[in-house]
């Protein structure tokens, strides 16, 4: 059985609520903080505990991005954000698609080897010089040149046995408002888009992505909804005009931006209705067990999809 809802524990071993939590059968993994991880041997015991509840394991997820967004530091190797490979992109392409699979397989291969199945990486985003909350998390300002270094990126956490999780779909490069704390609205007129921000998704996709995460940014030329909550764009654009066929994960539903959707329980239904596969409930018990008791009669995520995000390493 398979669950659609992806929460995190709290601290650095389970509880008997994170117990309860994670055996409930909508409950298809974890995401891991840095109020997790103590140090490698720890992080290796409590995803150990993770993975002996359930059969088939629960999947276990990270931001592990780099820069600003590494949540594993001490005894993992220190990643730079993924600016400087397109500033390194600038002076030298080929070195930097070299170090892109490089940083991509060492990302990935420290990950799997502490027990975690997949990070939400690389950020597809285009950096326009506008988003504080994306800047150097974003590869370059080009997205012919956002789109080779990410394959390239993409390619290193393959050869390592990970599948990635592109964020954030359409685009999130072209706003300034940060959407853990507000409701960013794109002004942009949809062929901007489309040309640019949304061009990037599409090649990924033809590249095999296995999982997306859509902004929660509002796109006022093409909806009136969060992308994460809206069928137009994961239904129309990225089922049926992108013809893609991975895992859809929520952003995370405890953020600002998505309380426009309503109650937790409320944006999970919703975020579900448009198309997310699993969603996200973070930092909010009380709201993850509003989601998950919301969802228990819905239908569950395709396993088929999920079956791709576990760490190709362990089968």
């Amino acid at each position: 059985m398979v669950g659609s809802v992806i929460v995190d524990v709290a601290g650095e071993s389970l509880t008997t609520a994170d117990r309860e939590r994670l055996l409930h059968p909508q409950c298809a993994g974890v995401i891991l903080f840095t109020r997790n991880y103590r140090d490698l041997s720890q992080l290796k015991a409590l995803t150990a505990q993770i993975k002996a509840l359930r059969d088939p394991p629960l999947l276990i997820s990270v931001d592990q991005e780099g820069g600003r967004v590494q949540r594993f530091r001490e005894g993992f190797t220190p990643l730079p954000a993924l600016h400087c490979l397109g500033e390194q992109y600038d002076q030298n392409p080929q070195a930097a698609l070299q170090q892109a699979r490089h940083w991509g397989y060492v990302m990935a291969a420290e990950c799997i080897a502490a027990g975690i199945d997949f990070s939400y990486a690389p950020v597809l985003d285009v950096n326009y010089g506008v988003s504080e909350v994306i800047g150097d998390r974003a590869l370059h300002r080009r997205p012919l040149v956002v789109i080779e270094l990410a394959i390239a990126y993409i390619e290193g956490m393959r050869r390592a046995g990970m599948a990635a999780v592109g964020k954030h779909f359409p685009g999130h490069g072209g706003v300034a408002a940060d959407s853990h704390t507000a409701l960013p609205q794109d002004e942009r007129d949809l062929p901007t888009i489309v040309n640019a921000d949304l061009y990037v998704f599409a090649q990924l996709i033809r590249h095999g992505i296995q999982g997306l995460m859509p902004a929660h940014v509002i796109y006022t030329h093409c909806d009136d909804r969060p992308a994460g909550f809206s069928p137009y764009w994961l239904k129309t654009w990225l089922r049926e005009r992108l013809a893609f066929e991975g895992v859809v994960f929520s952003d995370d539903l405890s953020m600002q931006a998505a309380q426009i959707a309503g109650s937790p329980a409320e944006r999970a239904v919703a975020a579900r209705a448009a198309g997310c596969d699993v969603v996200l409930v973070c930092n909010d018990p009380q709201a993850a067990d509003e989601v998950l008791l919301a969802l228990e009669d819905s239908p569950q995520a395709a396993p088929q999809r999920l079956a791709g995000m576990r760490a190709k390493a362990r089968g």
